[in-house]
């Protein structure tokens, strides 16, 4: 058959990775195999095609002009088979999504809405695997994930969805026992929350809001954002709540926001991150247009 004289999948798998990354070691990692195990399908590849793929050096590999244009054509069929399986696949009633996103994101903002999307795409079945930890999404068990951060992560696609900004924000309660909290140098009589990390932090907002000499003392600590919300939620100080995490303790009164004209602009927003072949995927598209018109509601 004519078929035969075609190289085995799991070759070319190995030889896409290390053209891509341009290293054995890094090509291992994201297969999950050993070392040796792309060394020796590589040279499977090589002995199959019958010419060198790879001028191997001391500290580095570097494609040969016919591994170059093989690998072209590698990436291409490989996405283009990609491609086809996820369009097959959707042809299923019921379609899985499974989104990998942080523990903040998912319980301030992204569960309460996940009724919204069921409601408008009731043939999907929706999985979210909550994790502060970034996963492989290399390994298809993920189809997307929606990160906080800079906007660079290694080896995925990556775009921006929202960028954030942080004010002070406090419970009613806390609001109205410190007398309206009309000027910001009243904050100095309060304690202040404090999220882990974070640049964006009160120093840095007061002397945004024009308050430079202030020095700002030390309040508890929290890893999270979403931990600082509850406890402001809770009447225990004044947190610097971050505009997506607070929209829907503010729209429901369970904090309000004393200086709504001084908004910083936080280092990181938040993104919607993919494998680099899954960019045009119905399921990414769904998601992509989802979160848009849902963020595109917040008024920041």
């Amino acid at each position: 058959m004519i078929f035969d004289r075609l190289p085995p999948l799991q070759t070319l798998r190995a030889f896409e990775a290390t053209a891509r990354l341009s290293s054995m070691t890094l090509a291992a990692a994201e297969l999950h195999v050993t070392h040796g195990a792309i060394s020796r399908q590589i040279r499977k590849l090589e002995e199959h095609l019958g010419f060198k793929l790879f001028f191997r050096l001391t500290r580095q590999i570097i494609l040969t002009e016919q591994g170059g244009e093989f690998h072209h054509v590698v990436t291409r069929l490989l996405s283009d088979l990609m491609k086809e399986t996820e369009r097959l696949r959707g042809r299923n009633l019921i379609k899985s999504l499974r989104i990998s996103t942080t523990v903040s994101f998912a319980s301030k903002w992204l569960a309460p809405r996940l009724s919204r999307f069921r409601q408008r795409y009731p043939e999907f079945d929706i999985q979210l695997d909550v994790t502060d930890i970034n996963v492989d999404l290399n390994d298809g068990q993920v189809d997307a994930a929606i990160r906080y951060g800079l906007g660079n992560y290694q080896y995925v696609s990556s775009e921006r969805m929202f960028d954030e900004t942080v004010t002070p924000v406090c419970s009613p309660g806390f609001l109205e026992k410190h007398n309206g909290l009309t000027e910001i140098k009243e904050l100095l009589n309060c304690v202040l929350l404090h999220e882990y990390r974070m640049q964006a932090n009160w120093q840095a907002w007061f002397e945004m809001a024009g308050e430079k000499n202030f020095s700002c003392h030390q309040g508890p600590l929290w890893t999270l954002g979403s931990m600082a919300t509850e406890a402001a939620i809770r009447g225990e100080g004044v947190a610097l709540g971050r505009s997506l995490l607070i929209a829907d303790d503010v729209a429901a009164g369970r904090l309000v926001v004393p200086f709504p004209q001084h908004k910083l602009r936080a280092e990181r927003g938040y993104d919607l991150v993919y494998r680099p072949d899954n960019q045009d995927s119905f399921k990414i598209s769904i998601l992509r247009q989802w979160l848009s018109e849902e963020m595109s509601l917040l008024k920041d």
